[in-house]
């Protein structure tokens, strides 16, 4: 059954043609098991091009089995996170980044618009040394942020020259990194490896797949023994190829480039409409593909009694509006139309 589309969570999105096209030439046939085949290779080969390094590349179902090992392979159960207060690590894992790390504790920061600052970091790193705190090891930072921010370059530099002064290691949750990447005018590698990045979660499920996530090792010494972490979380699929040969059909053909742009023209172009509402303006700058606006309850209300699926728990006082690879102008039109009408009465 055809559904009409929503602005919940562009998880709510189908799979794009260019990873289902791939998907089903990986289903022709046999292949080696567990990641062995020849789509795995491929799509590892393709990572190494995009990000112009040599990278170990690994793949999961889901974002919260890519963050939570990544982030234990860079801590020991005495070890500590810095993230920020509004991270998904945080706000919406379910503990599973302590429970796969054996313990280690995230220690929340703060920062403007969703964005980890140098200055919380410095605080927190230097909070206390003593044996009896647990020891700052990683800074973990979400582009785009759970807010719809961006990291810029020099933000990134900031925090990686903070890195450098307390040792630490530093993880990117790219749940929306081709968005970022997008949003700035900039290269994969510009945005990750080439700013200090250790290991990046970049997200295929938000871009366009049906499901998968990859883990890019950028300092090779950390995915020491990271294929039996993955197996051990029952993260190791048997049949690699229909999570790999997606990914090779994104990033061989642009897809992955290509949608992200698709989804945030699609968010500025609400953000600017919503604007022209009165008595509706924006929580935050639209800078990705996810638009926060103030809204009365009332209004929320009545748009889903009306069919709307909206998200209110992220971002407290706002709803939040996120557009995907195959968000509809007409269907954005009638969003706005909608909300331009229950705030007329």
């Amino acid at each position: 059954m055809t559904r009409p589309g929503q602005f919940a969570s562009d998880n709510y999105s189908g799979i794009c043609p260019e990873a289902l096209e791939y998907m089903l030439l990986a289903n022709e046939g046999d292949a080696e098991a567990y990641g062995e085949d020849e789509w795995t290779r491929k799509a590892c080969d393709e990572f190494r091009r995009l990000f112009e390094t040599d990278c170990d590349v690994f793949f999961a179902f889901n974002g919260t089995a890519a963050n939570s090992l990544a982030l234990a392979s860079l801590c020991q159960s005495y070890h500590s996170v810095i993230a920020h207060q509004t991270s998904h690590v945080e706000t919406d894992e379910c503990g599973a980044p302590e429970f796969f790390s054996n313990g280690s504790k995230l220690l929340l920061g703060d920062g403007a618009e969703g964005k980890l600052s140098p200055e919380s970091i410095a605080e927190l790193a230097c909070k206390r040394t003593d044996i009896h705190y647990p020891k700052p090891k990683v800074i973990s930072i979400t582009q785009a942020t759970e807010q719809g921010t961006v990291y810029t370059i020099d933000e990134l530099r900031a925090i990686k020259d903070v890195a450098d002064r307390y040792q630490l290691k530093i993880h990117m949750d790219g749940a929306r990194f081709a968005n970022a990447c997008i949003s700035l005018g900039k290269s994969p590698a510009e945005l990750s490896w080439k700013q200090g990045v250790d290991v990046l979660c970049f997200s295929g499920t938000k871009n366009g797949m049906a499901i998968g996530e990859a883990i890019v090792f950028f300092d090779k010494q950390l995915a020491e023994d990271f294929s039996y972490r993955i197996k051990q979380a029952g993260q190791l699929a048997s049949k690699m190829r229909f999570l790999s040969a997606p990914w090779l059909g994104m990033l061989k053909t642009g897809a992955w480039e290509k949608n992200a742009k698709h989804a945030n023209q699609c968010a500025t172009y609400l953000a600017e409409r919503l604007c022209e509402i009165p008595g509706v303006s924006l929580l935050r700058p639209c800078e990705a593909n996810a638009v926060f606006v103030v809204l009365p309850e009332q209004v929320i209300v009545k748009l889903r009694e009306q069919g709307w699926r909206i998200y209110t728990f992220i971002g407290a006082g706002g709803a939040r509006f996120v557009c995907s690879w195959n968000s509809d102008k007409a269907r954005i039109d009638q969003l706005i139309s909608d909300i331009k009408q229950l705030m007329a009465k």
